[in-house]
């Protein structure tokens, strides 16, 4: 006989390597705004996107690479300001 192993709980429920944002924030991501998207594929921030409407679900996204508006609704712990890596590191 076979044992199937169970699924490993989810990224959620045990140490995310992101932080949960909290759900009081003190104000929306403007639309215009340059953001960061959280991948669900590889759990990475992806740069290149900009907010085009807040709405009750989260955000409706557009990538700027080429100006498609992405067909998804994105929850607010999905999506982060812009950050300038360079003032990340001491080299720049």
């Amino acid at each position: 006989m076979v044992t199937l192993a169970t699924p490993a709980p989810s990224s959620e429920h045990r140490g995310s390597r992101r932080p949960p944002l909290s759900p009081d924030r003190a104000e929306p991501i403007a639309p215009g705004a340059a953001i960061e998207v959280h991948t669900h594929f590889d759990g990475r921030w992806a740069r290149g996107f900009e907010v085009i409407a807040v709405v009750n679900e989260g955000y409706r996204v557009r990538r700027l690479s080429d100006g498609v508006e992405l067909p998804t609704v994105f929850t607010f712990d999905d999506i982060r300001p812009h950050r300038d890596r360079r003032r990340d590191t001491w080299w720049y």
